[in-house]
């Protein structure tokens, strides 16, 4: 559908719809890369590509092909001079709440397993620390603990925090679908701000969740409470179907070791 022409140009909805989507792509690149030596090579791109559309525009044949050259180049050099700032892109935009939604960790296996196991443990008045690890890596910490590597299961769970088993001391970190490591200790909350009620287990959670992006779920032996601590912050008293319901809506697909 033509909706006007300017020249020799005809201006078409889709033209518009192009020219909003690709306006809107280089503002989200320069605020991402902005105040690094990547975002001020962006805009040199950017300048080299809009002079590439205009002198092709008017017919400047020379000066298109020179920036054409150079316009490879620029995107090569880009791409050798800034891996690890692309790198950190495309986990930015792989963790995203779209992406996020549309590849699903550990889908509905691990957030059942996790849930009645935890709902159980609740009831049974055991302590634990389930650690869902996302986009960091936990590596380092796996390896000091006790290698399990294996599927996860409610029953597993809850063999592995009930109170006779050499395991129940310690966190267990799951990633994806597999429970890669249990005994496994936490950096403890140098945080003033927790109260002063919680014990170890809390604070493992919280120091864990303020250095990672993990998910960490706390049961409480004494309490008999599950609380789960994000980002240095806890949702505290959770039931059963609010821990569903925040797993379901925060616990998304994860590339870390």
């Amino acid at each position: 559908m033509t909706l006007f022409k300017i020249g020799f140009l005809t201006i078409t909805v889709l033209d518009i719809i192009d020219i909003l989507l690709v306006t809107w792509l280089f503002i989200k690149l320069h605020n991402y890369f902005r105040g690094t030596r990547a975002g001020q090579m962006l805009v040199g791109l950017i300048i080299i590509l809009l002079s590439s559309f205009i002198f092709r525009a008017i017919g400047m044949s020379g000066m298109t092909w020179i920036v054409d050259q150079v316009q490879t180049v620029w995107v090569v050099a880009f791409v050798i001079l800034f891996q690890p700032e692309l790198r950190r892109l495309l986990i930015y935009v792989g963790t995203t709440r779209f992406f996020q939604r549309l590849f699903r960790v550990g889908s509905s296996n691990t957030i059942d397993s996790v849930v009645d196991a935890t709902a159980k443990l609740k009831e049974k008045g055991w302590g634990a620390i389930i650690v869902l690890q996302r986009d960091t890596g936990l590596k380092h910490i796996k390896e000091a603990g006790t290698h399990v590597k294996a599927e996860i299961s409610s029953p597993l769970l809850l063999s592995i925090f009930n109170p006779q088993s050499p395991l129940h001391d310690g966190a267990v970190i799951i990633q994806n679908n597999i429970i890669e490591a249990a005994q496994c200790i936490l950096p403890l909350t140098e945080s003033e701000m927790i109260d002063p009620d919680m014990g170890t287990r809390h604070r493992a959670a919280l120091g864990i969740s303020e250095e990672t992006d993990v998910i960490a779920i706390v049961v409480s032996e004494e309490k008999k409470q599950i609380a789960v601590a994000v980002n240095g912050v806890f949702q505290l008293n959770l039931d059963e179907f609010s821990l569903r319901r925040f797993l379901d809506e925060n616990l998304f697909l994860n590339l870390g070791e």
